[in-house]
């Protein structure tokens, strides 16, 4: 008797000659002759899902990326199918797809014809023997001039040209540039070439790979080493449309609170509580805004999760509600490891419920974590999800915690890194390994997180925080990069990871500043808080042996310097908030790298320093010591210096002077940028009068405005207004106008306009239809400049 299976093994199998198409709708199935088959989905008009099975057939349609298991569909405004002689045809209102009748190779063009996606060898597999699986391959010519972009947190440059990675979820402790893997998967990622864009979302959880014509110079790949080959792909035509694409597929978050959009201060570790409330104290003394403080695992008693140390806490609840007093949300770390003790609540309750991971012969899955030999929630499990949840009640109700971040879910382990591949889950009724499970293992742990959070946190939202994650996982949670170093290279990291990430759906992202590994220098400090005050998530976080990491810690030149950048932080909250928002209603990324500003403009295409934040602000962090500014590159278009209002064409390199208390800071002809009056923490003071800068442009452009309180979920049930602004501009005068949705009665009644770079003097202000009082102003950068005040309803403002 022959055993072939070895041989089987490492030989690659491709789909034979397609021997049929059934179409049901905006589905098509396609058998082949070796019993391989594809079906290929119409999402959207914009959007295809090609699905391959082998001998196996498929799975139950599962994924924990979309909300319900399976993606929402849009029946699509036109489809077209048609057979040809060597290949079939589906077209929709954007999209040309064709599957050859020979071996399934596919190709996507847009309308006009451009190719924008093409197989090489297209769909293949091995069979691997020690597991039974299929190592499921693509592989895709590279189009002329393609550039590639996304795939999560990877420490590397913007543009993933020439490099490869993998997706396996690792706790990489003082990573460098090009360590990979790190904490989060995120199997998806953007293509530009011929100034058109698309995308590719690989769903699969198993460890995955990905080659941007690294190996082979004409090729682009990505495979697994099990699961299906399910992929969707995603048409622009703009970067800035793909990710909107992809996001709104995964699911956007629900909007923060808006202190999560505040400054928050961590350490490894604050203890005991006398310490955690001089920090508290440092703060309001040095009147250095600050809404969130942090305890690591040495507020737990052994470290056990859902417990407090006795000696350095002894009544958290009177210590919470007196940090809250003083404007601070207290927020605490939560593990995966359970630490086996007999007399530790929750331990017992999980054993007696039978809710820790197993291995394959049914022993408990062990592994030594901070508290010493634990046991791990399956959190696959929705019962178990729903106990993790219930757990927080003591921490968020009564003890008054305001979040939860989580840390060690990749899932961690000492010494071995992470789980034994035959550890079993129940992955929601769908039996998988650790194999399949390990990339959404993190995930899982944050929606449980999320759950217990949101529910005892009630009527107020939820915050939470998540070091491992998965596509989808912006649904349950913010983040940050990890394991950084204190180093001019982890500044430089902090920039690019942050970018990626936003366009990789996941926008609520930040740095630990300063770096969790080693302690920076003063400037080093200054020049991180700088960047991190335009990253939607804003912390500082440090490791406890390497010395202090507050605003002060480095003197009081540096702390007043970190106070500047911390003040104008609050200041643009309306701002960030705003384009959280846009985040939450179309999942446009909050961060924007060069090309998803201007794709038909080559020069932004390797560009990686600079950066977007919402619609109007253009950012370059300054990162090299002893540097008092740098050259960054300007979009098209017409900018305005912040710090001096000085006026620069785009599509250039310019020179942004930026000593120790300024960074390259830009804002577009045209933005009108709303700005509270500055407070220690949100909710300090009543805002009654909200700053407007508009910045003058020869044209047209327009901002917007949302609001809705910061809090509570009104906003779902209409408590919300959106201000539009437009803005035109002529060589002799400039019109502001007001369009407003909603019936939210914000606490502000008037704006205070100030106007930048007028060509005119600003000799005469009507506001619908009568005159007004101009004055001067002095701004927060110290020019001075007219303005007026105007009721907060106005519809149009004209000056001359």
């Amino acid at each position: 008797m022959v055993n072939d299976l070895a041989a089987r093994a490492k030989q690659e199998f491709y789909p034979g000659q397609v021997v049929s198409c059934q179409q049901s709708g905006a589905d098509f199935l396609f058998q082949c002759d070796n019993n391989v088959q594809l079906q290929l989905q119409v999402i959207t008009d914009k959007v295809l899902r090609f699905r391959f099975a082998t001998d196996n057939g498929f799975a139950p349609d599962f994924s924990y990326a979309f909300p319900e298991g399976v993606p929402a569909r849009q029946e699509p405004e036109f489809l077209e199918f048609r057979e040809k002689l060597d290949h079939y045809r589906i077209t929709t209102d954007r999209l040309i797809c064709t599957i050859s009748k020979a071996n399934l190779a596919s190709r996507v063009l847009d309308r006009s014809g451009s190719v924008l996606s093409e197989d090489e060898k297209g769909f293949h597999w091995e069979y691997e023997y020690e597991t039974g699986n299929d190592i499921v391959k693509m592989s895709k010519l590279v189009q002329s001039g393609a550039h590639y972009y996304g795939l999560g947190d990877k420490p590397e440059n913007m543009n993933l040209r020439g490099k490869q990675f993998t997706n396996w979820g690792t706790d990489t402790y003082g990573y460098v540039k090009g360590s990979d893997p790190l904490y989060k998967n995120i199997p998806f990622f953007l293509a530009l070439h011929q100034k058109i864009a698309h995308g590719i979302f690989f769903d699969n959880t198993f460890k995955a790979s990905f080659d941007f014509a690294a190996e082979r110079a004409d090729v682009a790949s990505f495979w697994a080493q099990g699961g299906e080959m399910n992929y969707y792909f995603i048409y622009g035509p703009s970067l800035l449309e793909v990710t909107e694409e992809y996001t709104r597929l995964t699911c956007p978050p629900e909007l923060p609170p808006l202190w999560a959009l505040g400054y928050h201060q961590c350490k490894w570790s604050y203890f005991p509580e006398s310490l955690f409330k001089g920090i508290a104290k440092g703060f309001r003394d040095r009147q250095i805004p600050c809404d969130a403080l942090y305890l690591d695992i040495d507020y737990m008693d052994g470290y056990r999760c859902f417990t407090w140390n006795p000696t350095h806490f002894p009544d958290p609840k009177r210590m919470v509600r007196e940090l809250a007093e003083d404007g601070f949300k207290t927020i605490v770390i939560i593990d995966p490891g359970i630490k086996i003790d007999p007399n530790y609540s929750v331990y017992r309750e999980g054993l007696a419920n039978d809710y820790f991971c197993r291995r394959a012969d049914g022993p408990l899955m062990k592994g030594s974590v901070w508290p010493g030999l634990c046991n791990f929630p399956d959190y696959t499990r929705p019962e178990v999800r729903e106990w993790w949840a219930g757990l927080f009640k003591g921490l968020i109700q009564e003890d008054g915690v305001k979040g939860v971040w989580n840390d060690m879910n990749e899932p961690a382990v000492f010494e071995k890194g992470t789980f034994p591949d035959d550890v079993r889950f129940s992955y929601d009724g769908h039996q998988a390994s650790h194999k399949k499970a390990h990339n959404i293992y993190g995930m899982q742990m944050a929606r449980a997180t999320a759950a217990g959070v949101k529910q005892f946190s009630y009527p107020n939202r939820p915050f939470t925080i998540t070091r491992s994650t998965y596509s989808g996982g912006q649904r349950y949670s913010s983040g940050w990069t990890g394991d950084n170093v204190a180093s001019w290279e982890h500044l430089w990291l902090a920039n690019i990871q942050c970018q990626r990430l936003s366009i990789s759906g996941f926008s609520f992202i930040g740095s630990d500043i300063g770096g969790f590994i080693d302690t920076p220098d003063g400037e080093l400090y200054v020049r991180w808080v700088a960047l991190g005050a335009f990253h939607p998530f804003f912390r500082t976080h440090s490791s406890g042996d390497h010395g202090d990491q507050e605003p002060w810690s480095f003197g009081e030149q540096y702390a007043e310097l970190a106070k500047g950048f911390i003040e104008l932080r609050y200041r643009l909250l309306p701002y960030m908030y705003t384009t959280f928002w846009q985040y939450t209603q179309q999942g446009t990324p909050m961060l924007r790298p060069l090309a998803f500003l201007d794709q038909t403009d080559t020069d932004t295409y390797l560009r990686m320093a600079e950066f977007a934040l919402g619609d109007h602000l253009l950012v370059c962090p300054i990162t090299t010591p002893g540097a008092d500014g740098r050259w960054m590159y300007l979009p098209r278009g017409n900018w305005f210096y912040y710090w001096t209002d000085e006026a620069k064409a785009g599509g250039a390199e310019v020179w942004a002077s930026a000593p120790l208390d300024r960074i390259p800071l830009f804002i577009k002809a045209g933005a009108v940028l709303p700005m509270y009056p500055l407070m220690q923490y949100v909710g300090e003071k009543v805002v009654e009068e909200v700053t407007l800068h508009v910045y003058y442009k020869n044209g047209t452009e327009t901002s917007v405005l949302y609001e809705d309180g910061g809090e509570g979920y009104g906003y779902q049930n209409g408590q919300s207004t959106t201000r539009r602004f437009k803005v035109k501009g002529t060589e002799t005068g400039l019109v502001l106008q007001q369009e407003t949705e909603g019936d939210y009665q914000p606490t502000f009644t008037t704006y205070r306009v100030v106007l930048h770079g007028l060509p005119f003097a600003a000799a005469a202000f009507s506001l619908d239809g009568t005159p007004a009082d101009g004055e001067e102003t002095i701004t927060e950068t110290g020019l001075s400049l007219p303005s007026v005040v105007v009721g907060a309803s106005f519809t149009e403002l004209v000056i001359g």
